[in-house]
C-alpha cells in the first residue's frame, strides 16, 4: 500500500499540486464509495505528500455532491496524519479582503444534504468538536504565511452553506449580524470527518469576495471568484510546499489522534460484523475483542 505523510484537499481553482518530486496516481476505493479523483502522491523535500482535487479535474462536482467520506477515508488509507484543506470563501468582515489568507477555527454547519460521519449501520461515536483544528498546526501556518508576505487572519468563524447557489442579501447581512467570518460551502464536514479519523485538520481559507453585503463592492459572481482564485492558487501552493517540511513528521503527541478515545457509545459486543469490518480502521485499536 502507497502511503504519505500528509494530504492536501484543494478546492474552487486548486486542481493540481506542481512541484512535486517523483509524482504518481493512485485510484482508491473505499467502503464509502470512490473519492472525487484520482490521488497523486508526490515528495516535497522528504515528506510525502499526498494531494485530491475536492470537486475534481475540470471541476466536475458540487459542494453537496463531493464524496466527503470518500476522500477523507482514501488519505486515512494513505496513513496521512495531517489534513490541509484548502477553499475559497467570501468574506462576511470589512477586514478580510480578497486574496487575504483567513485560518478558521470554528465552524458553523448549515448543510443538510451531505453525509457527515462514519458511524452508522450499528454503531455511535460522539466525538467533541469544541476545537475542530488542531491548534497547533494553525500557529504554524500562521506564521509561515506571514514570513512570506500572505496577509492572513488567525482564527474565525467559517459558516458553511449547503449551495451551490451564493446567499441572498438578507442571508449574507444575517451573517453578519451573527458575527460569523467567512463563508463557504465545503469545508465543515471535512472538519467533522476528518476528527473522525483523528487526523489533525487544518484550514486555509483564501477570500475570493465580499459576498454580497458589501454596499460598496460588487456581488460575488463566478467571474470574480475565479480572477480571485487565480490569485491565491499560487500561495496555496507556496504555503503548503513551506508546511511540508515544517509539520511534524509525528502526530501521536497530539489530542487529534485519540479523538475516539472514550466517544464510541455502543457496546462492542452489539456491533454487527458487516460494520466493525467496514470501520476497522478507525476503531481497531479501540475495539479488538468484542465478545
Amino acid at each position: 500500500m502507497e502511503y504519505a505523510d500528509i494530504g492536501v484537499i484543494g478546492g474552487s481553482g486548486f486542481y493540481d499540486m506542481p512541484g512535486l518530486t517523483d509524482p504518481h496516481y493512485v485510484k482508491l476505493d473505499t467502503p464509502f464509495g470512490t473519492p472525487s479523483e484520482k490521488i497523486v502522491i508526490g515528495k516535497i523535500g522528504s515528506r510525502s505528500v499526498a494531494f485530491l482535487s475536492r470537486h475534481g479535474v475540470g471541476h466536475r462536482h458540487s459542494p453537496s455532491d463531493v464524496n466527503y467520506r470518500a476522500n477523507l477515508y482514501a488519505l486515512k488509507l494513505l496513513q496521512c496524519q495531517t489534513i490541509v484543506s484548502v477553499t475559497a470563501v467570501g468574506s462576511l468582515k470589512e477586514d478580510l479582503c480578497p486574496t487575504d489568507l483567513v485560518i478558521p477555527d470554528q465552524y458553523v454547519d448549515r448543510t443538510f444534504k451531505r453525509e457527515k460521519t462514519f458511524f452508522e449501520n450499528g454503531i455511535v461515536a460522539h466525538v467533541s468538536m469544541a476545537d475542530p483544528v488542531c491548534r497547533e498546526l494553525v500557529d504554524l501556518a500562521f506564521g509561515l504565511a506571514l514570513e512570506i508576505g500572505i496577509p492572513t487572519h488567525r482564527g474565525g468563524v467559517y459558516v458553511n452553506m449547503e449551495g451551490p447557489q451564493f446567499s441572498t442579501r438578507a442571508e449574507s447581512l444575517m451573517y453578519r449580524q451573527l458575527g460569523f467570518s467567512v463563508i463557504g460551502m465545503t469545508q465543515a464536514v471535512e472538519a467533522k470527518l476528518t476528527r473522525e479519523l483523528e487526523m489533525c485538520f487544518l484550514p486555509l481559507a483564501f477570500v475570493t469576495d465580499f459576498d454580497c453585503w458589501h454596499e460598496s463592492a460588487e456581488p460575488v459572481s463566478v467571474e470574480m471568484v475565479i480572477t480571485n482564485l487565480n490569485r491565491n492558487t499560487e500561495n496555496a501552493r507556496q504555503l503548503i510546499r513551506l508546511l511540508a517540511e515544517k509539520i511534524p513528521a509525528s502526530r501521536d503527541h497530539c489530542a487529534c489522534s485519540v479523538a475516539l478515545d472514550q466517544a464510541i457509545i455502543t457496546s462492542p459486543a452489539v456491533i454487527p460484523e458487516k460494520t466493525y469490518k467496514k470501520l476497522e480502521l478507525l476503531i481497531g485499536k479501540y475495539i479488538k475483542n468484542r465478545i
